[in-house]
Order: C-alpha cells, then sequence, then structure tokens
C-alpha cells in the first residue's frame, strides 16, 4: 500500500528517491517546476536529456511518457521527466494525465525508488484545471501498482495544496 502525503512548497527542496519533473517534450528545461528543477539540480540533468534526446528521443519525449535523468545537486537520487498533456474543452485528454503518473511509478519501479515526490502535473502553463487535475493524480495513484512506499504530493500555493487536501478527503 502506498501512503500518500501532500505538502505545500518548493519540490526542488525535498528529500526523496525520485522527483518527478513536469518536463517539456523537449527535455531541455524551460519554465515552472521545469525550470526550477533543471536549476537547482544543475548541468547534470540538462546533460542526460541532452544525451537522451541525441540517442531515444530525438523527436522529444511523447506526451504521457517517463525517464529517468540523474538528480544532479537535488537531495535525490534520480529526476524522473514526465510530459503531461496540454488541457482542451474540445478533447478528453485525461488519459494522458493520468499516464504521466503511471508512467513516472513505473519509471520508479525500475529504479527502485520507494519514495517519489510529483508536482500538479499540466496545472501551470497547460492550463489543466486543479480540482480535476487533483483527482486524476489522486485517483491514478491509489489505483497503481507499484512497490513505491511513499509518494509526495508537493503543491507550490495554497489553491493546489487546497485541491489536493479537498480531493484526498
Amino acid at each position: 500500500m502506498t501512503t500518500i502525503t501532500l505538502v505545500q512548497g518548493d519540490i526542488t527542496r525535498q528529500s526523496v528517491d525520485a522527483i518527478v519533473n513536469a518536463a517539456n517534450s523537449s527535455l531541455l528545461g524551460g519554465g515552472g517546476v521545469d525550470g526550477a528543477i533543471h536549476r537547482r539540480g544543475g548541468p547534470a540533468i540538462l546533460e542526460e536529456c541532452r544525451k537522451l534526446r541525441a540517442s531515444r528521443y530525438g523527436k522529444g519525449l511523447p506526451t504521457g511518457r517517463a525517464v529517468a535523468t540523474t538528480a544532479g545537486n537535488l537531495d535525490a537520487r534520480w529526476v524522473i521527466h514526465t510530459v503531461g498533456p496540454v488541457f482542451s474543452d474540445s478533447e478528453d485528454r485525461s488519459h494522458l494525465l493520468a499516464s504521466c503518473y503511471r508512467e513516472s511509478l513505473g519509471v520508479a519501479d525500475e529504479l527502485g525508488a520507494r519514495t517519489v515526490a510529483f508536482p500538479a502535473i499540466s496545472t501551470g502553463v497547460y492550463r489543466w484545471p486543479m480540482a480535476d487535475a487533483a483527482r486524476i493524480a489522486l485517483e491514478t495513484v491509489r489505483a497503481a501498482r507499484t512497490q513505491v512506499e511513499e509518494v509526495t504530493f508537493v503543491l507550490f500555493d495554497e489553491h493546489a495544496y487546497t485541491a489536493f487536501t479537498d480531493r484526498l478527503a
């Protein structure tokens, strides 16, 4: 049984086996969580991401998929990069958002990670409504068959923390 914990704060300050990065498909850094992880983690993360782009992911990491790199200077062993979907009013992409959580946990299992920190994937510039993102994230993690013992959702602000808290209750 996986324990789920919610904290409001900075995901780059978490001490866990793996930190999940809400990456863009380029894997080369960006804004929000992605930029913060690359800045605090240092150049080793970007170096491994460039190698992934040069080998397996020449066209970028597909939406809903996940891949791991070193965590560089972060207090973690790995960063698991996953590409969330952009929210759409006209197309249901919730299966892609759920896939981000499932795939990330699958990568964590392959690595032997027992503690994983997730952000609220796709809720920033990808505009996924926070309450729905919380529902999908929590339902997916609860249903996942994983060896991960503890999942911590690290919510950046009070709005996100409240949405996840309301959903967890």
